[in-house]
């Protein structure tokens, strides 16, 4: 059986000043599942995520779960959770605060998921302490509690693995196995490595041909 298509991509086209295109005309869906975004560094990929998210101007059509961004962008982007690394804009709030602010408009945010992702996480001795006070890895930690428990139709995680020990690594894979599929929802994974253990609805390989 096909699995039901979250995200449909038209013709899309975009390139920087002076650079070669990231993608020329380019079509594809996006499923139900988790789809590795997988490329080299400095190929594209963050790009490509910026693109999907709809937070950069694009050439082509995508419609997400109905919702076509050039026609209406807010509800787009209302489907959206966009996680985006390194982010200092809630450095002042909890891991707790933090999920309930990136949620606040509408993903359908699942506490007891969260509380649940955050303990798998290794974030239960931290929930009461600002991010500014947390490690580079905890921080992404608790951005990926948020992300995962969000309920988002369409969750893009941009090499989410990055500054995690190997048990969170290890937990990462089991949630993104539990959260995509079951859930009826589509998670892209930008990352430089296979993701192992995971079971893929797809991969996209950048360069794009």
């Amino acid at each position: 059986m096909t699995a039901a298509t979250i995200l449909q991509i038209e013709g899309l086209s975009f390139a920087y000043a002076d650079q070669p295109p990231i993608a020329r005309r380019w079509s594809t869906r996006i499923a139900v599942g988790v789809t590795l975004l997988h490329g080299d560094t400095g190929s594209g990929k963050s790009t490509l995520l910026r693109l999907l998210a709809g937070t950069e101007a694009v050439d082509g059509v995508l419609i997400l779960c109905g919702a076509r961004l050039d026609a209406d962008a807010a509800a787009y982007r209302r489907r959206v959770y966009w996680h985006v690394p390194g982010s200092d804009a809630f450095d002042a709030l909890t891991p707790r605060e933090h999920a309930a602010a990136v949620t606040a408009d509408g993903h359908g945010f699942d506490e007891a998921v969260w509380q649940r992702h955050a303990e798998g996480f290794g974030l239960g001795p931290h929930l009461h302490k600002p991010l500014y006070a947390l490690s580079t890895g905890s921080r992404r930690k608790s951005g990926l509690a948020a992300a995962l428990a969000s309920g988002a139709a369409l969750t893009l995680l941009d090499d989410p693995a990055a500054a995690l020990d190997a048990a969170s690594v290890a937990y990462l894979k089991q949630a993104l196995a539990a959260s995509g599929a079951p859930q009826g929802r589509a998670i892209v994974v930008a990352s430089s490595d296979e993701l192992s253990d995971v079971p893929l609805a797809g991969t996209i390989m950048l360069p794009l041909r």
